[in-house]
């Protein structure tokens, strides 16, 4: 514990493993009481030569701190500050000693004989050093300094006595003072040092424009560049300021790293907000925030690099400056070098550029990596985008088809047909599936497009920014195709189709024809749609071809040619000049087409196939016709057409008929309406398929056939496989007038099974009737069967067909070339139909309207009449002439086919032509059905 006077008790011993301080502490307080000792350089007492006027001074306690001097006790300073370097050293135990007994008890008077005894000993000691004579003159200038300083001090050790517990504030007084001088000297040296260098830049610029032969120009620019790097980085100075901007920024990222998340808490504590629920940290929201940037802004990663380089140039740079001797802009041009090609460092000089320009370089080539990632990345998105048929299509006036389809090949092939007379169109493909795959299967069809494009797209047709990627709104026609799934599901995609249609903001330019499985789910297609849908239901299409076709042989073929682009078709046009011209003027007044009906303007425009002659056309009415192409007729003069003589011959009645159904489809219901309405009361209808019997009622009730209501014809139920010959043999296949191959429902999804079912059940039949059936004389048959062996099984199965009708549904193209060559079965081609249908209407929506009515099972037909209900046998009359005698049975004759040609020719040229006609010989024409 320290005494009463503030000195600390040298007995006590803070620890007692240590050796007990030395006295040597009880030294240091009293330097710092004193007032001309300081922290920096403690002060040593020294003892004065005058022993007479100090043991004088020393009587009295009062005495003697009146005459307690400078002189007795001088300070002796470290031999580098000033001039008591030669001075003789005291003992500092011995004199701190004595110092401190006098201080403690100034009025004791029995210790001044050990100081002066301690006195005496002093001065004998310099009593021994030679006098010099420089010697005599420090001792009397020290004693001269004593004595002036003796009374100040003794008139100051009381007042240092009674305040000796007080805070040292002299103490500190000389620290600042000490650190002011400190200061002012660094500073005044610092503009002494900059004077000098400013200096000797002059001289440098002057020795510079003395060696160097340049005009005042260049020089002028160089003195520029100069003060302007000297304005802002100057000298040595700028570089240190540098070095601590280079080494402040690097150790920044790494506090950041480790104290970012006592952050939000530093800050709360300023704010003196205190949160209680435990918060994300810093680092977890700013990776979010930078994960969701680089997500949402596609450029975030290019910018960022941009930065990166950017600063990494700029950084480069001061750190280029700080280590360097060139100036900032040269330092940053050598860093934007080294960042852009890391072999330029291989000439720096010294350690500490080369270490930086080094670093500079691997920063440089980290950051060309990252670019060059980014840029492969851009460019394989780029691809992957062009590949994926993910961009967008910039086109107008172009077809738009929705959906991918075995159909999709033969439309294709038909809508190229219909834009070759313009130089080719744009036809765009979106479907959900992969880009590359569909330009593959478009490409195995190896058909000639005749100039028309055809652009894929990946998408949904349900979705629409896909919708608009494909330009939608600027499309003349929209087909969507049924999927390849069961009626009910493809409806259902089509229905929503035609509502994501509906919804594009933009509207539609053009028309839609939206191809339907089912018949039932039309009426809900047209109500969502409205005027802009067109419908074509492709099974109840088929279903009722297949009806005709097997009441009249050879329709197949006839329809293939009016449906396709390929040969003739319909057109509807206006034309003006025939304004005023009745009907049966104008059915002979277009060399290269065949007039079959009147767009009528007063009616709304509603179609009539086959009017009557006294019809006069009205402004505004438009004319429909069979032509080539739609600029490839026009109006022209009336020909001369003589009626003559012919055969008023009156259609035979129709007699009852045994039909055969092989196989089940979903619209069979409407098929069995059809035929009530076409076959003669008495008629059969044989239904050969795996369907339960007891299931087939309830099937057909449930598609809308009342079956106790049919007058016609009576339904007749076998049950049985159509590709097992056991079964077939258990029906009487040879009393058949028309048998049908239906593609059955179970098979209907794949193409290939389906066909190859209906090709077995085909040679099936054809073998069983021909072993029935008797053989006819060789004489009538044709010639275009003589290719045949007499013993070939092939040209059994061909007489067999020339005493039995049957039509096969064929779905795939290719399957028709097995069945044509073996002439054993007319066929319809339903995929390729459909899909010529899709195109007429695509091209132009008022077809539909003509297609509906001519397969409808009321109204106008096409029909192939013979040629004895138009002339008399080897009769020799033009084509305008049998037009002519057509219409005097409400008919209008579009084409013909010669006994010994394979196919029809429709709407022939040369009208006015001359020629010969056989018994033989058909017409193919367009009746009223009455």
């Amino acid at each position: 514990m320290p005494d009463t006077n503030g000195a600390p008790n040298s007995k006590t011993n803070p620890s007692p493993n240590m050796p007990e301080r030395p006295p040597l502490l009880k030294k240091s307080k009293i330097n710092a009481d004193n007032t001309l000792a300081g922290q920096l350089f403690p002060a040593v007492l020294r003892v004065s030569s005058t022993s007479p006027s100090y043991s004088e001074s020393h009587t009295t306690s009062a005495t003697n701190d009146a005459n307690f001097g400078f002189g007795d006790r001088d300070y002796v300073y470290p031999s580098f500050l000033g001039p008591h370097t030669t001075r003789s050293r005291v003992n500092v135990k011995s004199t701190s000693k004595s110092q401190r007994n006098q201080l403690e008890l100034p009025a004791r008077s029995e210790s001044m004989p050990s100081n002066l005894s301690c006195e005496a000993k002093v001065e004998s000691k310099m009593k021994l050093k030679p006098k010099l004579k420089a010697e005599k003159d420090l001792n009397a200038l020290s004693i001269q300094v004593s004595t002036s300083a003796s009374s100040a001090l003794s008139g100051s050790s009381s007042a240092n006595f009674s305040n000796a517990r007080r805070p040292s504030a002299h103490r500190y007084s000389w620290i600042l003072f000490l650190l002011k001088f400190l200061c002012t000297l660094s500073v005044s040296h610092t503009l002494y040092l900059r004077n000098e260098v400013s200096k000797l830049q002059e001289e440098n610029s002057s020795l510079r424009r003395a060696c160097s032969h340049v005009d005042l120009a260049s020089a002028g620019i160089m003195e520029l560049e100069e003060v302007n790097s000297f304005v802002y980085f100057g000298n040595a100075d700028s570089r240190t300021v540098a070095l601590y901007m280079v080494v402040f920024i690097l150790v920044i990222p790494f506090a950041l790293y480790r104290y970012l998340d006592y952050l939000p808490r530093i800050i709360d504590l300023l704010k003196r907000k205190y949160t209680i629920k435990e918060e994300v940290p810093l680092k977890k929201r700013i990776a979010y925030v930078v994960d969701v940037c680089f997500s949402v802004y596609p450029y975030a990663k290019l910018l960022a690099l941009l930065f990166s380089t950017l600063f990494l140039i700029v950084y480069g740079g001061l750190a280029l400056y700080a280590v360097g001797d060139g100036s900032f802009i040269e330092a940053i041009w050598l860093s934007w070098s080294f960042v852009a090609d890391s072999g330029n460092h291989a000439d720096m000089v010294g350690a500490g550029p080369r270490i930086v320009s080094v670093l500079i370089s691997s920063g440089g080539m980290l950051i060309f990596a990252m670019m060059l990632g980014l840029v492969s990345d851009a460019i394989s998105e780029k691809v992957d985008s062009l590949r994926k048929g993910k961009s967008e299509v910039i086109e107008s006036n172009h077809i738009l088809v929705l959906g991918w389809s075995d159909k999709l090949g033969s439309l294709l092939k038909q809508l190229a047909i219909a834009n070759k007379s313009i130089g080719g169109g744009v036809v765009v493909v979106l479907a959900e599936r992969d880009k590359e795959e569909m330009e593959l299967d478009i490409a195995k069809l190896e058909f000639d497009f005749m100039g028309t494009s055809v652009i894929c797209r990946s998408g949904s047709p349900l979705i629409l920014a896909d919708l608009k990627k494909v330009s939608v709104s600027k499309a003349r026609a929209i087909i969507v195709l049924a999927s390849d799934e069961n009626a009910d599901q493809s409806d259902a995609r089509a229905l929503r189709v035609v509502l994501s249609l509906t919804g594009v903001r933009e509207g539609l330019r053009g028309h839609v024809v939206v191809e339907m499985s089912d018949l039932d789910n039309e009426p809900l297609v047209k109500l969502v749609g409205g005027e802009l849908i067109e419908t074509v239901v492709a099974h109840d299409v088929i279903g009722r071809l297949m009806i005709q076709c097997a009441l009249q042989p050879g329709l197949a073929q006839i329809w293939e040619d009016i449906l396709g682009f390929e040969n003739a078709e319909f057109y509807i046009k206006r034309w003006p000049q025939l304004d005023g011209v009745p009907f049966e003027d104008v059915l002979v007044s277009f060399p290269e087409a065949i007039p079959c009906g009147v767009k009528v303007a007063a009616y709304g425009g509603k179609i009539i196939i086959n009017p009557d002659d006294r019809y006069v056309l009205k402004e505004g009415d438009e004319v429909l016709v069979i032509a080539e192409d739609d600029d490839t007729y026009a109006p022209g003069l009336l020909p001369e057409v003589n009626k003559g003589l012919f055969p008023r011959i009156t259609d035979p009645p129709k007699y009852p008929e045994r039909i055969l159904f092989c196989g089940w489809r979903r619209d069979i219901d409407d098929m069995i309406m059809v035929l009530e309405a076409l076959l003669a009361p008495g008629s059969e209808l044989w239904m050969f398929n795996e369907v339960p019997e007891k299931d087939r009622e309830k099937k057909l009730t449930d598609g809308g056939l009342d079956i106790s209501g049919l007058d016609n014809i009576k339904l007749v139920h076998r049950v049985g496989n159509a590709v097992i010959r056991r079964h077939l043999e258990g029906l009487p296949l040879e009393t058949f007038d028309s048998i049908l191959i239906l593609a059955d429902e179970s098979v209907e999804d794949s193409i290939v099974h389906s066909d190859s079912r209906s090709l077995a059940t085909l040679l099936l039949i054809r073998d069983i009737q021909s072993k029935r059936l008797p053989n006819k004389d060789s004489r009538s048959v044709s010639l275009r069967h003589s290719v045949f062996s007499q013993s070939s099984w092939i040209r059994e199965m061909q007489q067999a067909s020339d005493r039995s009708i049957i039509i096969s549904e064929i779905l795939d193209s290719r399957t028709r070339n097995l069945v044509s060559v073996s002439r054993i079965s007319d066929y319809v081609l339903s995929n390729e139909l459909v899909s010529m249908a899709l195109a007429m209407v695509a091209e132009d929506k008022q077809i539909n309207r003509v297609l509906e009515e001519l397969f409808a099972e009321e109204g106008n037909e096409l029909c192939i009449k013979p040629a004895e209900f138009y002339l008399y046998d080897q009769e020799e009359v033009c084509f305008y002439d049998i037009m002519r005698r057509g219409r005097q049975r409400r008919e209008i004759v579009i084409g013909y086919r010669i006994a010994a040609a394979e196919r029809a020719v429709i709407n022939p040229a040369g009208k006015s032509k001359q020629r010969k006609w056989s018994l033989d010989d058909v017409f193919v024409v367009i009746s009223s059905g009455d």
